[in-house]
């Protein structure tokens, strides 16, 4: 005859479920985690890309001969800065701000202002359901320099 056990008794006894429970526990916490560490990735490489773009084009921005100079090579530095973190290069929107005046940027002691606005896409978001722009994170970086004091002269 078969002797039923109490639920005390049945707790205590391990019948080796151990390792099934270890593996069910692991991937629910696991999966999750490294998600967000890829994700975190892709945000951080980013923004790195969105500070060197406008650290770059600020500076090309200010040593440039001309206004219309300027602005084609403060778009070729942000698209080079951005292809070395493989972000397409349609994928910023760039504003340059100017003082003292916002129509003359190229003015001695003026400041220029170069703020680089990058959306990071999320990993593993599928192409299928067109949901790339909103699946992303913005991130924005700026970078100011000084047109130099003998910027005319030379």
């Amino acid at each position: 005859m078969r002797r039923w056990k109490s639920p005390v008794e049945r707790l205590r006894a391990d019948a080796g479920s151990a390792a099934l429970e270890f593996i069910t526990a692991g991937l629910i916490l696991l999966v999750p985690t490294v998600y967000l560490v890829v994700a975190l990735a892709s945000i951080q490489g980013a923004q790195l890309a969105a500070a060197g773009a406008a650290r770059q084009a600020a500076r090309v921005y200010v040593q440039a001969d001309s206004d219309a100079d300027a602005s084609a090579e403060a778009s070729a530095a942000v698209r080079f800065a951005l292809a070395d973190f493989g972000l397409p290069h349609d994928a910023a929107t760039v504003h340059v701000t100017c003082a003292p005046r916002q129509d003359a940027c190229l003015t001695r002691l003026g400041t220029v202002t170069v703020t680089v606005t990058v959306r990071a896409p999320l990993p593993l978001v599928p192409d299928v359901l067109d949901m790339q722009k909103d699946a992303s994170v913005p991130v924005q970086a700026g970078s100011t320099q000084r047109v130099s004091r003998l910027w005319g002269a030379r």
